[in-house]
């Protein structure tokens, strides 16, 4: 290791993808992998100590913290390191938290070796890279707001697909019902729909959510 070198933590609950991560980046000169965090909670407590340059963090870890919350955590100390996301998901509904609690990039887990050293690169030089899936679809959120849900809509979309009742979102995020059902009437609205069921199929659809 370098005084130049761009150090990294590995945050991923699957051991396999940590290693994977691990031997496709330790190939590229210049990035050296420090630590590994199996858990959201680790990767905060680790990244907290100083020495890391750039995370690169799951999204969905098995129980616990997300991995929204971790970043949001992480980049909320001075002098933070970098977060980018590495993760199987590009919807709506798991790249706006991830880019409002302060991640530096958005990859996908299927782009090209290449690829991820270069956003590695690029976060460590505090520019952003997005996948183009999502740079797509954020592109499209800024040209037609009016059709585009918000990112509350989005998550009370999100759980009602999961078979959420109004009460149960109301509590999960800790609003209103009435609230909830304003949320819903205007992600109807804006999707063309009058139910639950085809708001869900459209926002599905559209990448806006996953099932």
């Amino acid at each position: 290791m370098t005084g130049t070198d761009v150090r990294l933590l590995v945050a991923d609950d699957h051991p396999v993808v940590r290693a994977g991560l691990r031997a496709v980046l330790e190939t590229e000169p210049g990035l050296v992998v420090v630590a590994e965090a199996a858990t959201a909670e680790d990767a905060v407590a680790r990244a907290a100590r100083g020495d890391i340059d750039v995370v690169l963090m799951d999204l969905q870890f098995g129980r616990g913290m997300g991995g929204a919350e971790a970043t949001a955590a992480i980049t909320a100390r001075p002098g933070a390191p970098r977060v980018l996301i590495v993760t199987t998901y590009d919807s709506d509904a798991d790249t706006l938290p991830a880019i409002e609690a302060g991640a530096t990039g958005y990859l996908l887990k299927d782009a090209p070796p290449e690829d991820l050293a270069a956003a590695v690169r690029t976060a460590a030089a505090g520019r952003t890279t997005l996948a183009p899936a999502v740079a797509e679809r954020l592109m499209s959120r800024l040209r037609t707001p009016g059709t585009s849900l918000t990112p509350r809509e989005t998550e009370v979309l999100a759980l009602v697909a999961r078979g959420l009742s109004n009460q149960a979102v109301a509590g999960r995020l800790h609003l209103t019902e009435g609230t909830v059902k304003s949320h819903l009437a205007r992600s109807y609205a804006k999707l063309g729909v009058d139910s639950r069921t085809a708001a869900v199929a459209a926002a599905t659809a559209l990448g806006l959510i996953r099932r």
